[in-house]
């Protein structure tokens, strides 16, 4: 009889790949609360352009991402739509202070500030467009 210690072992490794690989899908791209993020505030000094009357949608990019571009043109077409939105794109690669601290891992990642600068929500990876729109109208309300 063969020893079924490989067997197992790939099972749990498929098992365990699975489940981050939906873990990973279900919060990919989800626009959560600024948790890690709730002391961070962005002046327009750091961000090199000035900040939404209302609010401003920040986004983490990089030559290589595959999905920035189309991210661009969804927070900027909600940028353009909504009076007082501004949609500012930081290029990661050569901002990697504010990387660090507004703790990017990956690309792009887009961060809803209040009119204040305030992070009041982060997505990393493309947010949907209903996500977005919901995000700039509560950073607004308060």
């Amino acid at each position: 009889m063969s020893d079924p210690t490989g067997l197992i072992v790939a099972a749990v490794v498929l098992t365990a790949a699975t489940a981050f690989g939906l873990l990973r899908a279900r919060r990919d791209g989800r626009l959560r609360g600024g948790e890690r993020s709730d002391a961070l505030r962005l002046s327009s000094g750091e961000l090199g352009a000035a900040l939404g009357e209302r609010a401003t949608l920040v986004q983490f990019s990089t030559a290589l991402c595959a999905t920035c571009p189309g991210t661009r043109r969804l927070l900027a077409g909600v940028a353009a739509e909504t009076p007082g939105v501004r949609h500012v794109e930081i290029d990661a690669e050569t901002r990697l202070d504010l990387v660090r601290r507004a703790e990017v891992m990956r690309t792009p990642t887009v961060l809803v500030l209040d009119r204040a600068g305030r992070v009041v929500r982060r997505a990393s990876g493309a947010p949907s467009r209903a996500d977005v729109v919901s995000a700039v109208e509560s950073a607004t309300a308060g």
